[in-house]
């Protein structure tokens, strides 16, 4: 009879505990790490470049040390969180439910920040941190087509949109369906609603070119 009271409790417990850690994924994910560096800097790079707060507009404006910084932070605030749920709630049944939950929260925080009235960025680097928790090799074959796509063709945009199409057949084929392989179709599926600009213009072949600018 005293074990169901204690199992209902620690579920209470577990589960409080799971929505406490997805809304700070979503306040975390929110901190728009390139337009502090940009602000810190004396720039503020949503009034140039592309207008955008990610790693590769960053990189355009303020050098590749700042946009390798950003791209770091961007990755990070979705790995961090998930690595503090799997093992601050080891104990909890369905643990790998809330990592795949904080890890969208903090996505969704990047795209849609809280603190720049729900305008950010456009994911790709924090999709990468969120990439390499759920599946590690999936993520390094994608930064190989990345690398090839963007060599071959110059366009950064094409690379991100054609490696995280990529990514969530990967984790289905290395895994199989579950928690992890929804999480990486959510983010796939963002990324390119995030990128409708960019498809525009590389359908109308007016997107811009890392080869045209060599």
């Amino acid at each position: 009879m005293g074990e169901r009271p204690l199992l209902w409790h620690m579920n209470v417990l577990w589960g409080t505990m799971g929505y406490f850690f997805v809304l700070a994924g979503y306040l975390i994910g929110s901190i728009p790490f390139g337009l502090v560096l940009g602000k810190c800097l004396g720039v503020d790079v949503r009034a140039a470049g592309s207008g955008n707060i990610g790693a590769t507009n960053v990189n355009r404006l303020l050098g590749k040390k700042m946009g390798a910084i950003t791209l770091i932070a961007d990755a990070g605030k979705a790995v961090l969180p998930m690595i503090a749920v799997s093992n601050l709630m080891a104990g909890a049944a369905n643990v790998q439910v809330w990592v795949a939950a904080t890890g969208g929260a903090a996505f969704l925080g990047h795209l849609y920040p809280l603190y720049l009235k729900f305008k950010g960025g456009k994911g790709v680097a924090t999709a990468l941190g969120i990439f390499f928790y759920v599946q590690p090799l999936a993520v390094s074959l994608c930064i190989v087509v990345f690398v090839l796509v963007v060599r071959v063709w110059g366009y950064v945009s094409l690379g991100s949109l054609i490696a995280a199409a990529l990514m969530p057949l990967l984790v289905f084929a290395l895994e199989g369906p579950g928690h992890r392989a929804y999480l990486a179709v959510l983010v796939a599926a963002l990324i390119w609603l995030k990128h409708t600009s960019n498809i525009k213009r590389l359908l109308n072949h007016q997107e811009n070119s890392i080869k045209k600018k060599g």
